[in-house]
């Protein structure tokens, strides 16, 4: 996640001096990683809740979807399995039929890798991913002032608190980079791991999706994502949060509010999918 880089500053003056920018950052990019990199090794439990708001924040609905997720296939993102909509678990039937379609599918990708051609290009797509993910990296640093601002305790970690305001004098040269620029945010690192433990994110301007033509996020909108230590190994996704407004087709306003929780996470294997897949759930 970019924004896993906003504790890199210049130090304050504290009781205990901050460390050292160039040694933190350093240790920081050598820590860093998307989150399906790292959930690639993992088979988890998804639980979204997405509600709609009135004004006062009180839900007019809500819908609840409770997923196992696993690792996609190269050039995919995760594969969800949905067990649960609406309050209800997924008939048997079709949950049959969703692991059916599931299993061609990664047939017929095996199939298809089964030729060089198509091997070089999976080859040449991660390294394209790649080669974004780091041009983002470096829009990050050309766009926001950032200032280590303290230390805090969350979930048993002393962390370096830091505070990102975008510059309005510096054009983004990547697609990621003009999304930034409409953020501010706080971030929390840990000083041992040097891992993003919490990111807390404000939109300061209107933002458009789509041209305009589809959403308008507005200012105001917020989001919160934490992150915890699995296995005492891996830093991983706990909980994202967001509530925003938004005019979609610039006809419908809506007022939204979702939560992503994260749990049950284990290392993904033959024997953990089979599991799975067989309805079952470890504890």
């Amino acid at each position: 996640m970019f924004l896993a880089l906003l504790l890199l500053a210049a130090p304050d003056q504290q009781a205990r001096p901050l460390p050292d920018y160039e040694t933190f950052a350093a240790q920081v990019k050598k820590h860093l990683a998307t989150d399906e990199e790292r959930q690639s090794g993992y088979m988890f439990t998804e639980r979204r809740v997405d509600q709609n708001i009135d004004a006062a924040g009180r839900a007019r609905s809500e819908e609840v979807t409770v997923s196992e997720v696993y690792p996609g296939l190269p050039g995919e993102g995760n594969y969800r399995r949905v067990i649960e909509e609406h309050g209800r678990p997924v008939p048997a039937d079709k949950l049959a039929k969703a692991d059916r379609e599931r299993r061609e599918n990664v047939e017929a990708y095996a199939r298809k890798l089964s030729k060089d051609s198509e091997r070089r290009k999976a080859t040449r797509d991660l390294q394209t991913e790649r080669r974004r993910y780091t041009d983002a990296i470096d829009d990050l640093f050309r766009i926001y002032d950032i200032q280590m601002v303290k230390r805090e305790p969350i979930r048993g970690h002393d962390t370096i608190l830091a505070v990102l305001t975008p510059k309005r004098d510096v054009k983004p040269q990547t697609p990621d980079g003009k999304i930034m620029r409409h953020f501010k945010a706080r971030a929390w690192i840990s000083e041992s791991d040097y891992e993003l433990v919490r990111v807390e994110i404000e939109a300061i301007d209107d933002l458009s999706i789509g041209l305009g033509l589809f959403a308008r996020i507005h200012k105001g909108t917020v989001a919160m994502y934490e992150r915890q230590k699995v296995n005492n190994e891996t830093w991983l996704p706990a909980e994202v949060t967001w509530t925003a407004s938004a005019r979609v087709l610039l006809l419908k306003r809506l007022r939204l509010h979702s939560v992503l929780e994260f749990s049950d996470y284990r290392k993904f294997t033959v024997d953990t999918s089979a599991t799975y897949s067989s309805g079952g759930r470890e504890r």
